[in-house]
């Protein structure tokens, strides 16, 4: 049941018994109960119709006309079997009756003239568009290190329809580095992307976007003892000018590290076990 189709349950309550002292002078127990045996009548009645099925799918109008036959049971029912011995109301009373009517009807009209509800503004669909990068892999060498760079590719989020960027493109992949050395240890210092177009020249990022540039930070990764490896997954800016055909030409990387001399020494020392206890 909606918000509205309640009220309008009790807008008819309402109106049957602002109507009752207006139609039947005689009997009532003035305005006060009007409205309640209208209220108990057209709440009840639309329950109950609403309960076993009837008109359930039947519009806000339905709904009203069955919640007012509601409320006049109730109100001829005493009208005709527990009248009273009164006159008429008071004239204070009246004057009640007919505000609250001309109240009630100002309220049904501005509910049917009214501004209708704009329905809420649908939230736009955003969605990845990722650019191939060919080959995916490759394979790198610089001095004593080699690596190896890995399922590539480039990825922006555009609202879908408009294809308006929410999210600059990014390049994606895994970078693994070896010390290919024999005698020498690896400290891997920083590194960056550079990605150059098709008269060797690099293409710059957009304002506002940060260098392409690698941390070797984690504990152990920024260190390559003699055939050690260590694997990274890089996450960087990527040129939205770079994204047009033919015109980027290959992606560059270079990284610092320090080698240092590697040596293993080995120390012999005598031990026994005593007996145990």
């Amino acid at each position: 049941m909606s918000f509205a189709m309640f009220v309008a349950w009790v807008l008819a309550g309402v109106v049957a018994g602002v109507l009752a002292g207006l139609v039947m002078k005689r009997g009532g127990y003035g305005l006060k109960k009007d409205i309640i045996f209208g209220l108990v009548g057209s709440i009840g009645l639309s329950w109950i119709f609403r309960a076993i099925g009837v008109f359930t799918g039947s519009g806000i109008v339905v709904a009203a006309i069955i919640a007012f036959i509601g409320a006049v049971i109730p109100i001829v029912v005493q009208r005709k079997f527990w009248p009273t011995e009164s006159a008429g109301e008071e004239k204070a009373d009246k004057w009640w009756r007919w505000g609250l009517g001309a109240t009630v009807v100002a309220v049904v009209a501005w509910m049917t003239l009214g501004p209708v509800p704009q329905p809420a503004a649908t939230a736009a669909v955003i969605e990845d568009k990722t650019y191939a990068v060919t080959p995916a892999s490759v394979k790198v060498q610089a001095g004593i290190v080699t690596g190896e760079v890995t399922a590539m590719k480039v990825a922006e989020r555009v609202e879908k329809g408009s294809d308006r960027i929410v999210s600059p493109a990014k390049l994606t992949a895994t970078l693994t580095l070896k010390n290919t050395s024999a005698n020498q240890t690896v400290r891997l210092i920083e590194g960056k992307l550079l990605y150059i177009d098709a008269q060797g020249q690099p293409i710059k990022l957009e304002d506002a976007r940060t260098e392409p540039t690698l941390k070797f930070a984690t504990y152990g990764s920024e260190r390559l003892d003699p055939g050690q490896e260590a694997t990274q997954s890089l996450d960087v800016e990527f040129p939205a000018e770079a994204l047009k055909a033919k015109r980027l030409k290959e992606i560059r990387l270079a990284f610092a590290y320090i080698p240092s001399p590697f040596r293993e020494e080995t120390v012999n020392f005598a031990v026994s076990i005593g007996a145990g206890k």
